[in-house]
């Protein structure tokens, strides 16, 4: 049962073709439930790691790494169709890429990480979630109204800078502490 939580990774990672194709398909019926599975099961996941003392390395890196497969997939696939601006997608995908650069570069500079997902993090990827949701709710049902979809990409873009500035003040803080 410990390994429940990767098996949930997995599964998440292996639903992201199939949301791909059917967003591609323009079944967003079948995209909108394949989606909100894959969401929730990065609700739960976390849950049972964190309740059960079901962690393990392999997940620290699994479930990070899910969540960004899905999540920037989703934005370029739904970004080439038209469905979520350019400039939202460039900062999502922007953020994500700078954060794996910077990890990179402070693994091979510094050492280990050693670090816990910030809170303006989580709050980010539940902002991308709810919007990706938001916009296949959208493209399917014609709902919510357009404004609400516009105020949530703008939420969502001061999330990703705010989680950014938060990891690039974070690490940076720490090389610097290092370095002294």
């Amino acid at each position: 049962m410990r390994h429940l939580p990767n098996i949930i990774c997995l599964i998440r990672i292996g639903l992201i073709w199939p949301i791909l194709r059917s967003l591609e398909q323009g079944t967003y019926d079948i995209t909108l439930a394949l989606f909100f599975l894959a969401a929730m099961s990065d609700g739960l996941d976390g849950f049972l790691a964190k309740r059960f003392g079901w962690t393990s390395r392999l997940g620290k890196i699994l479930d990070p790494a899910a969540d960004k497969l899905l999540l920037v997939s989703v934005f370029l696939v739904a970004t080439w169709l038209g469905m979520i601006p350019r400039w939202l997608t460039a900062a999502a995908v922007g953020r994500d890429f700078m954060i794996i650069l910077g990890a990179m570069a402070y693994r091979v500079g510094i050492g280990p990480l050693h670090g816990h997902p910030l809170v303006s993090s989580k709050i980010n990827t539940l902002l991308q979630l709810l919007y990706v949701l938001l916009i296949i709710v959208y493209a399917a049902y014609g709902l919510p109204p357009h404004y609400m979809l516009d105020a949530l990409a703008y939420l969502t873009l001061l999330s990703i800078v705010i989680s950014g500035y938060g990891y690039v003040r974070e690490y940076a803080g720490r090389a610097l502490e290092l370095a002294v």
